[in-house]
Parts: C-alpha cells; sequence; structure tokens
C-alpha cells in the first residue's frame, strides 16, 4: 500500500515500487521525493513510513527490509541508501544468494530535524536521534546521539552542536 499525502511533491523520475508482500509506503505532508528516487520493498516485510517536510535528493534508494521511520524536517542529500537489511552468509555449505535473509537488527530509525550528506550509506540497526548532521560519504550502523556531527567510515563524532 502506498499512501502519498496530497501536499507532497513527487518527481515523475522516482520510482515507488509497491510491495507484493504487504509492506507499506507513506509520505507525509509537504515532503519531496526528487527524481530518480528509488522506494524498493525488498528483504522483509518492513514499512516505510516519511514524516512531514521531509527532503528525499536525487538518486537515493530506500529498501523497505526491516523496516525505516524517518521524522519530520529531514534532509536526505543526493545518492545516499537506506538498508534495513542483511544477507545471512553463516553457512559454508550452501551459495549465499540461497541463505536468505539475517534477523533483523531494529530497522532504521532517523528523528526529526537531520541532515544526511551525499553519498552515505545507512545499515539495519542505525538511530539516528534529533538534530544530528551526518558528513557525507559516511556509513552508519548503530546509534548516532542527538545534536551531534558524526562522519566517516568508521563513523565517529566530530563534535557537539
Amino acid at each position: 500500500m502506498i499512501k502519498i499525502h496530497e501536499t507532497a511533491k513527487i518527481s515523475m523520475n522516482s520510482d515507488i515500487e509497491d510491495s507484493i508482500r504487504g509492506s507499506s509506503i507513506e509520505i507525509g505532508a509537504n515532503s519531496t521525493i526528487d527524481s530518480f528516487v528509488k522506494f524498493k520493498p525488498a528483504g522483509g516485510k518492513g514499512d516505510i513510513k516519511i514524516g512531514d517536510r521531509v527532503y528525499i535528493n536525487s538518486c537515493c534508494v530506500l529498501y523497505s527490509g526491516n523496516g525505516i521511520s524517518i521524522g519530520d524536517d529531514v534532509l536526505i542529500s543526493a545518492n545516499c541508501t537506506l538498508a534495513p537489511v542483511n544477507h545471512e552468509y553463516t553457512n559454508r555449505s550452501k551459495k549465499i544468494s540461497n541463505q536468505g535473509h539475517a534477523s533483523s537488527k531494529g530497522g532504521i530509525i532517523i528523528e526529526d530535524n537531520v541532515w544526511i550528506g551525499s553519498n552515505s550509506v545507512i545499515l539495519d540497526g542505525s538511530h539516528i536521534c534529533s538534530g544530528t548532521v551526518i558528513a557525507a560519504g559516511s556509513l552508519v550502523r548503530g546509534k548516532c546521539e542527538s545534536n551531534r556531527v558524526f562522519g566517516g567510515n568508521p563513523l565517529r563524532e566530530i563534535k557537539k552542536i
């Protein structure tokens, strides 16, 4: 099920794929989904919920996996990937492609008033608290405390805001 608020602006060049597993995608009021953004229900039955006044810039990919929750007033720069899903790989007698998906680490939670820089990757189990900035090119897995700047791979706190 796809639910888009009437005031949301969705580029005709975006691709919001409906789920065959029952996942829902919800886009809040006054949010903008730019060109070449891909919503892909894959890797689980999680929902994607986007709050109000969220801007998702060009060429981002959001997989439903174990779920994505994005609060209000969030900015996601170009070329970011949100992947709340993991492949299983530990059974050496099977090909990785035949092992399915690993257990959830909790999905992705992005609270209000967050800015995620270009080319960042946000993985399953990530929790980005309100007022946080993620520097461009970062790999996020785990919790990022409020009102701080984080960056890099491995991710580290750069400063408090």
